[in-house]
């Protein structure tokens, strides 16, 4: 049986972690076939006159995660990428980043938390969802459906080109993807049917236009009946994500702490941290400074807008 070797493809730059080894499928880490794959991918989106020298999302590592995510077969690599960017003008993704803005964050925060804190031992930047903690009829006296979504692909945009960023200064390695936490939590069967549409849109929105972003996933306190919604979400997901999900009931506290330190995950999970004005508002985390942070009314710091 033969064995392919894996190619000299060089290693990103800026790392500072003397013990980093690339994963398989990462730069410094491409089989022969897969750097090929990687080469014709590019050339072929040159060809296109879709390829954009310097772009964030066309670098080689973005482009490694649309290969991946179709398993290093470039034509199927390359319609999910072209797909992405159709998606990405329809949806006017860049208007958003440029533009949109979130006054009703605050208020929203109240009846369905979801937010990034910190992060973990591997240097992923930690999102937070409290999905048992939604009051949808509130929700949508804030909010809108529409707006929600908006929402959700800035924070995409956000964690690609600036908590991802951050977290691999801050670990000497690459970081490119999240540690997921998902609190079911007093979760109520009729709400999670009246607020599935949003769930499925944003799932679709994640899995088909942001590959390979997702590393660990908890979903802790899993009510008995969560058996029910997992077989309405289950079929959202591909394979390779159903495998990254850990499913938990309410003994969730150790599995937490062995990938988040203490002084990272909320007190609420079982760590050490409070952060002033509560950590679903204080966007804490390597990629937050100074001069992004604005005063609470309780004296803590939130996200400015």
């Amino acid at each position: 049986m033969t064995t392919v070797a894996a190619s000299a493809s060089p290693l990103p730059a800026g790392i500072t972690d003397p013990n980093y080894k690339p994963l398989p499928g990462r730069e410094g880490n491409l089989t022969i076939p897969q750097q090929h794959a990687l080469e014709k991918l590019k050339k072929e989106l040159v060809a296109d006159n879709v390829y954009i020298e310097g772009e964030r999302r066309m670098s080689d590592a973005a482009l490694l995660k649309y290969l991946r995510a179709r398993k290093f077969d470039v034509p199927k690599a390359k319609e999910m990428f072209l797909n992405t960017e159709k998606w990405r003008k329809e949806f006017g993704v860049d208007d958003i980043v440029k533009n949109f803005d979130f006054p009703e964050h605050r208020e929203v925060d109240k009846y369905y938390p979801q937010y990034y804190h910190k992060n973990d031992k591997d240097g992923r930047p930690v999102y937070i969802e409290r999905l048992g903690q939604l009051d949808l009829k509130a929700l949508y006296a804030a909010t809108t459906q529409e707006r929600q979504l908006k929402r959700f692909v800035l924070e995409y945009e956000k964690f690609i080109s600036e908590r991802l960023p951050a977290c691999s200064a801050a670990a000497g390695h690459p970081v490119e993807t999240s540690c997921t936490i998902m609190d079911l939590h007093n979760v109520s069967l009729s709400n999670f049917y009246r607020v599935k549409d949003y769930v499925m849109q944003a799932s679709r929105i994640g899995q088909d236009h942001y590959p390979e972003c997702m590393g660990k996933f908890y979903i802790i306190n899993a009510p008995f009946m969560f058996s029910t919604v997992w077989s309405f979400i289950k079929p959202w997901l591909d394979e390779v994500t159903v495998a990254k999900i850990d499913i938990i009931g309410s003994g969730y506290k150790d599995k937490l702490l062995a990938q988040i330190s203490a002084d990272n995950l909320p007190k609420e999970f079982g760590g050490n941290c409070s952060c002033p004005g509560g950590c679903s508002l204080s966007d804490a985390g390597p990629w937050n400074t100074s001069d992004k942070v604005v005063e609470s009314e309780s004296g803590g710091k939130v996200l400015s807008a």
